[in-house]
């Protein structure tokens, strides 16, 4: 009953950002853009939340997470009108730019569910915040598709910009401080220094390398997915919003039947390694996929895979973070994430572009080996740790 709030914020919110996801690439080569602009226009986005992203996550550890999600949304909100009658591509790029800078709200909402949950039901409990943030792909891009279809991109994205501004209403009336905000724990928060100290912790510095790798090459499918559907099966705004709205059904099943059970049952660094084979494999089969069939096969285990990542990684990272530290962590991974944003969709889709999909998956597969290699090595590092420690004699 506690996540309820952050649960229907999450919803929601991601319910008004899904319906960019399918759209963005057809908005942006209205305007007779090349595919690597469509890159561009993700990298923006990105680079901007690599600046904000670590440092709402400490603010959020030093005032509170509730302030923070209310400056987010009130950004959001704005750039989403103001992305729904841009006239040019530099007003887009603005638009992008503007909720990047203003947008802490994925690293923290983890680190505000982290505050609520004893660490061995984090892992059940990012399985709630999953299945929240598919039930949002559910209804959003089938629901921006046919709008879209219908109407143009305007009503969408003004739809988008009204779904910010309930958040903010309900995170205002509804959503109570996970942190205490007196004097002494203001005193003991954290410096911006320590976010770039988290980079050399022994303790947290792994994940956030196989973060890094693992996220480099979910950016670079999220950037050219549309791209590669529309290029290899001919799928139009509609046809592509209502297989992301089906692959929003299969993350809500997953996240609330099987993948919360499953990382408690084989912890979170087997749960992490297992995410990523089933992406990798995913991604293997990307230049094959020119039939419907071999192309739901590749979303099905792209599905299940990102779905068991998203609620093991979360409550790896927050389980290896200090507590008064936690949000920065989280703030950091999310950094990562951005910065991965921002390197690897203009890399992808110029790729795309200029010598077709086969180049574009290798460095996607590529990006997430390197992922997996790492997590591999950290696993057995982690195995032959704990034995030398519980035959420890006492003294």
């Amino acid at each position: 009953m506690r996540l309820l709030p952050i649960l229907g914020i999450t919803f929601i919110d991601i319910l008004g950002f899904s319906i960019l996801i399918p759209l963005m690439p057809f908005f942006v080569k209205k305007f007779g853009a090349a595919d690597v602009v469509v890159g561009v226009v993700f990298a923006t986005y990105s680079l901007c939340q690599l600046i904000a992203g670590p440092l709402w996550g400490n603010v959020s550890d030093r005032i509170g997470r509730k302030m923070v999600l209310i400056v987010s949304q009130v950004g959001s909100t704005i750039s989403w009108t103001l992305l729904a009658f841009a006239p040019s591509i530099p007003i887009v790029l603005l638009a992008r730019a503007l909720e990047g800078l203003s947008g802490g709200n994925i690293g923290v909402t983890q680190a505000y569910v982290a505050d609520l949950v004893e660490p061995k039901k984090r892992g059940q409990a990012f399985a709630y915040v999953g299945a929240a943030f598919a039930a949002g792909f559910v209804f959003g891009p089938a629901t921006g598709g046919w709008l879209a279809q219908r109407y143009g991109f305007t009503v969408p994205f003004l739809l988008a910009a009204a779904l910010q501004l309930v958040t903010l209403v309900i995170t205002i009336v509804m959503l109570p401080e996970s942190r205490s905000r007196s004097t002494e724990g203001v005193q003991a928060a954290v410096s911006v220094r320590d976010i770039f100290g988290s980079l050399a912790d022994k303790a947290v510095a792994p994940l956030l390398w196989l973060r890094l790798f693992y996220t480099l090459g979910m950016y670079g499918w999220f950037s050219s997915m549309t791209l590669i559907l529309h290029q290899q099966l001919g799928w139009n705004v509609a046809e592509t919003s209502y297989v992301f709205a089906t692959f929003g059904i299969l993350q809500v099943v997953l996240q609330i039947g099987i993948v919360g059970r499953l990382v408690s049952a084989i912890g979170t660094r087997m749960a992490t390694n297992l995410g990523m084979v089933l992406c990798l494999t995913a991604f293997v089969l990307v230049p094959f996929a020119t039939s419907f069939a071999l192309a739901a096969v590749l979303l099905v285990l792209f599905g299940v895979g990102i779905s068991i990542e998203n609620a093991a990684f979360p409550a790896l990272a927050s389980d290896a973070s200090p507590d008064d530290r936690r949000g920065t962590v989280l703030g950091v991974v999310s950094g990562l994430d951005s910065l991965a944003g921002f390197l690897m969709p203009p890399i992808v889709t110029g790729v795309l572009g200029a010598f077709g999909v086969a180049p574009a998956a290798a460095i996607i597969a590529g990006m997430v080996t390197v992922a997996l290699a790492l997590g591999v090595i950290q696993t057995r590092r982690a195995g032959q740790a704990a034995p030398s420690l519980s035959a420890t004699p006492a003294e």
